[in-house]
């Protein structure tokens, strides 16, 4: 992908979203039924919880489901999502948490105010290019001591091109990547990998699942 093809990443990424919502909200309409994922997600909220009381970040939290499950483990937690068609219906599905809209490549958080971060499956729509600056900005605001948990498909393949999905026109890109390579750019923003894990596909699934949990030093 050239730097012309990304100056626009986000506004795609936005649009398409919101085009697909209502769908997308309906395809996955609760908490995915993986219990390794969320046993690590279980896992992320207890460092967290350890950690102090500070919140959790959900970038790019969809339809809100992990949001407020993070909050039942105790984790008070509030989404962030690109897209103001999913911020609008998290807000509708869970109305006792905050949901606004927002890019995680930008956070608009003051510094080190975050006990953790979760981003499960939203890094792939970002560019390699526009990565160390979003993983900086997360060393940023998160608390010493604090915790990211990244998930996202394993592979080489970047630049997937997406035109259409649940019968609509879109334009996303997706971006899959060795987990070492996304731990080596975690690392160069300042913070440290603490486990790594692999899980080969489940059901309709198509590419393994590499999950990266890091902590900022503290």
């Amino acid at each position: 992908m050239t730097d012309s093809d990304t100056t626009d990443f986000i506004e795609t990424t936005r649009t398409s979203y919101d085009t697909i919502a209502k769908d997308y909200s309906a395809e996955f309409p609760g908490l995915p039924d993986r219990p390794v994922d969320m046993s690590l997600i279980a896992a992320f909220a207890s460092l967290v919880k350890a950690n102090g009381t500070a919140p959790v970040a959900d970038l790019g939290s969809g339809p809100g489901h992990i949001t407020a499950h993070l909050n039942d483990l105790g984790v008070p937690a509030f989404g962030i999502d690109l897209s103001p068609a999913m911020v609008a219906l998290a807000r509708e599905s869970h109305p006792g948490l905050r949901f606004h809209r927002g890019s995680m490549t930008s956070l608009d958080l003051p510094d080190e105010t975050l006990g953790g971060i979760l981003a499960l499956y939203s890094i792939i729509h970002i560019p390699d290019a526009h990565l160390p600056a979003t993983f900086a900005g997360f060393q940023r605001v998160l608390v010493p001591g604090g915790h990211v948990l990244l998930a996202f498909q394993k592979g080489e393949q970047s630049g997937l091109h997406v035109t259409e999905r649940f019968g609509h026109e879109i334009d996303l890109h997706y971006h899959w990547r060795p987990a070492y390579a996304v731990g080596d750019m975690l690392v160069t923003a300042g913070l440290e990998v603490a486990a790594t894990l692999i899980r080969e596909p489940l059901g309709p699934e198509k590419w393994p699942r590499a999950f990266v949990l890091a902590r900022k030093p503290g």
